[in-house]
């Protein structure tokens, strides 16, 4: 697409956010593949019409507050790249733009204590536990609070489970066949910290000594993509110092994963940005670096048989290009099918903070995936990232469903463990 992007005047993101635009020949094979043109129906809320918005404010024809409300819209779930003949990395526009566009914003009052509020704890799994915590005694008021509180309210489980303490350093089993470092999440070591403790024990016992740095803090990707590029930056550098000499960092959550794959863009033009680059090369899916050590223990035959729906996190499968690993582990588990969902492209509506941001559209793509995964019959769905495994939990338990959500190393964990 022909533009007038002042590259050097939009700073260092400039060449990439207009690489992007140039790459963009308004096909419209993306508009299949976009879940809110799906939900809207709008050429302004696809792909493509995102771009043109963006490409207009960035030359100075339009003013940003025309276009945010379709740019606020858009999930982030990168469906639109493997659906793109031309290879438009519409991830190099959209999180940059919406730093850009956070500088000149305005937002009412509510919206800025909501976003405070969300940015201040889920990042710290110390403040998330206690505001989670709280949370729990206000929920039986949610329907005298705002939409987007309500939401909040409702991705809250009734009950926590119990903190679980992560040791620095956790021993191979056997001959020690690699080092890894584990980023431990957010979220995550609130909401469901034994996807933790699965992940470490499937590595241990394949040989592999875990460490767990004490220094880490959250990935970053949450900021980043809500366009808080400072705090994303201090995210980064945070676990640029944190994380050793090891053979791998490995992600057990697709967003965590993906966030730390853009760190050479979130620190693009720093003296940071080389660290950054050799960092994101050692980041891995667990999946993926199971599935790259060879030789596993073999899974004991428990005689039952068993359908998993396999749910793909869009950041695991769009942002990483990870979709084959992890099936082929689920498959190397005696007596289990994996069973693939109707519209599997489509993102389940979680997206960092966008149950909270767009309530309406997250709840509708969470009810259509939820009914995806009871069409199959299956009696367990697995995924790997913690945002769309509290969706699919929420939205399967209003459908009273009966079918076990898990993360793909939980349901190996306990394969491994059924002898």
């Amino acid at each position: 697409m022909l533009h007038k992007i002042d590259a050097e005047k939009v700073g260092p993101f400039g060449e990439p956010m207009a690489e992007a635009v140039r790459s963009c020949v308004h096909c419209g094979f993306c508009l299949a593949a976009c879940p809110t043109y799906g939900e809207l129906g709008q050429e302004l809320d696809t792909p493509r019409g995102r771009i043109v918005l963006m490409k207009e404010v960035l030359e100075g024809g339009l003013e940003v507050e025309e276009a945010l409300p379709h740019l606020d819209a858009c999930l982030g779930c990168l469906a639109c790249e493997p659906a793109c003949p031309s290879g438009v990395e519409y991830r190099n526009l959209i999180s940059p733009f919406r730093t850009l566009a956070e500088e000149k914003r305005s937002r009412p009052a509510s919206e800025k204590l909501r976003r405070f509020m969300v940015l201040q704890s889920l990042p710290y799994p110390g403040r998330f536990r206690v505001a989670a915590t709280m949370g729990k005694f206000a929920k039986p008021f949610a329907n005298l609070l705002p939409k987007s509180m309500r939401a909040m309210m409702d991705l809250l489980p009734s009950s926590l489970p119990p903190k679980q303490e992560l040791q620095e350093r956790y021993e191979a089993k056997g001959e020690r066949r690699a080092v890894v470092a584990l980023l431990a999440g957010c979220a995550q070591q609130v909401l469901d910290p034994d996807i933790n403790a699965a992940t470490i024990e499937v590595l241990t016992r394949q040989g592999v000594e875990v460490l767990v740095p004490k220094a880490q803090g959250c990935c970053g990707a949450l900021s980043w993509h809500v366009g808080d590029h400072r705090a994303a930056q201090a995210f980064a550098r945070k676990n640029l110092d944190a994380f050793s000499e090891v053979d791998a960092i490995i992600t057990n959550a697709a967003g965590c994963g993906s966030g730390m794959h853009e760190y050479p863009l979130i620190l693009r033009g720093t003296d940071d940005e080389g660290r950054a680059t050799e960092f994101a090369k050692k980041v891995v899916d667990v999946t993926v670096f199971l599935r790259g050590l060879g030789d596993l223990e073999e899974i004991p035959d428990s005689k039952k048989e068993v359908t998993i729906a396999y749910h793909d996190a869009c950041h695991l499968s769009n942002g990483q290009g990870v979709r084959d690993e992890p099936r082929e582990l689920l498959r190397r588990i005696p007596g289990v099918t994996v069973v693939e969902l109707r519209e599997a492209h489509l993102c389940c509506g979680s997206a960092g903070t966008y149950n909270v941001d767009q309530p309406g559209i997250a709840a509708s793509l969470g009810a259509q995936k939820a009914q995806a995964v009871v069409a199959t019959g299956a009696t367990v769905v697995a995924s790997g990232n913690i945002g769309c495994l509290t969706q699919l939990k929420m939205h399967l338990e209003r459908l009273d469903s009966g079918v076990q959500v898990r993360h793909t190393v939980q349901v190996l964990r306990d394969a491994w463990d059924s002898r």
